[in-house]
């Protein structure tokens, strides 16, 4: 079945038999049982909810995955992926991450007993020499928050096949609907659905997809015990967003390439990270493991002044954290996004006082550059 369609009607399988043309919300903690021993599916929410488990399907469809499961936030899904490992295990990172993951890492996963390497993880080479005996999975992102870094995906899984790793791969950015790392080779998909999948601002979410039943069944007992479950209306407003989802990431991207022409032109603008562009290092990657590039851009201004006179200059651009919505945002890393990541570390990989991200929304692209058109001047 064809994407778009998928997005739209979601799940062959229902749970309702009234006719709703929307899935109900199952707004309940637990279920009867008709018997001793007899039991309709549904004990009890944290479990699965029949709201849920249709969010749940439509997302696994999308990714092309076994099983998806649905947390109450992004960060939820990856801390319970790092329950899959044990004290002493490693993990091979992109060193450009988003900072809630750098903060997971390395002050929660490393204080339960994990290591990590962080390396750029565009230089397989890299990857390769840092793999160690106790390693146990590469965890990517592409394209990477902020700095839009392209890691090819296929190439990695066969590193991680080699060394009997898993391949976990966030793909918040370009969303099932542009990329499948599950096709490429990757063992876990990650998901903060509070930004495309949900698409307008409203609500938090996570997923963690598989490959294998095997590593299914591990995420499910992690996921009942732990308890991070999404909630019976959130997983309804997923749904919901993701029957857009289609239209929303093509419109989105369509102003993206426009947005990033625009800025790669402008004098107090001195570097585009956007993987749409042919300048962009990994365009060509892009290309061959991706249907789009999707619609998030970091640039770069001539100086710290520039880039607060942007911030509090414009006025239909909003100034806030969080992207894949249908409004334009605009993001400072370096004081929102990635604050907790160390002075020295952060500037070293270019985020630094000059750098924007902007999550370019659904709004008339004319509008969107005139807005930060008169905030440059």
């Amino acid at each position: 079945m064809d994407i778009n369609t998928i997005c739209v009607h979601g799940s062959a399988h229902k749970t309702d038999y009234t006719g709703s043309v929307t899935v109900p919300i199952y707004q309940t903690a637990t279920f009867a049982h008709l018997g001793v021993g007899q039991s309709t599916g549904y004990d009890y929410s944290r479990l699965q909810n029949p709201t849920r488990e249709q969010l749940e399907n439509v997302v696994a469809a999308l990714e092309h995955g076994t099983d998806a499961i649905a947390f109450s936030t992004g960060m939820a899904a990856i801390s319970a992926v790092m329950e899959l490992f044990e004290a002493g295990d490693h993990i091979v990172i992109s060193d450009d991450l988003y900072g809630g993951s750098h903060r997971l890492f390395h002050h929660i996963s490393e204080k339960n007993g994990l290591t990590f390497t962080a390396v750029n993880t565009t230089d397989l080479l890299l990857i390769e020499k840092n793999i160690q005996p106790q390693s146990k999975a590469i965890f990517i992102e592409t394209p990477s928050n902020p700095m839009m870094q392209i890691t090819d995906i296929a190439e990695v899984a066969k590193i991680a096949k080699a060394h009997r790793l898993l391949l976990i791969v966030d793909n918040t950015f370009l969303s099932p609907y542009f990329q499948n790392p599950i096709d490429l080779g990757a063992d876990i998909v990650m998901h903060s659905g509070t930004k495309y999948l949900g698409g307008h601002n409203d609500t938090l979410a996570g997923f963690a997809v598989t490959a294998s039943n095997e590593l299914s069944e591990k995420l499910r007992f992690i996921f009942k015990t732990v308890g991070a479950c999404l909630s019976p209306f959130d997983s309804y407003l997923l749904i919901r967003g993701i029957k857009t989802l289609s239209i929303r990431m093509e419109r989105q991207q369509e102003n993206a390439l426009k947005l990033a022409g625009w800025l790669a032109q402008h004098p107090k603008i001195k570097a585009v990270y956007y993987a749409g562009l042919p300048t962009h290092h990994g365009y060509e990657i892009s290309k061959r493991q991706a249907r789009g590039f999707g619609s998030m851009i970091s640039f770069e201004t001539d100086s710290e002044q520039t880039a607060h006179q942007v911030l509090e200059r414009v006025k239909l651009i909003l100034f806030a954290e969080s992207l894949g919505g249908v409004e334009t945002l605009i993001t400072y890393p370096m004081l929102q996004t990635h604050a907790d990541i160390p002075a020295s570390e952060r500037e070293a990989k270019g985020i630094n006082e000059r750098l924007l991200r902007l999550s370019v929304g659904l709004e008339a692209s004319d509008d969107i550059i005139a807005d930060l058109e008169q905030a440059l001047r």
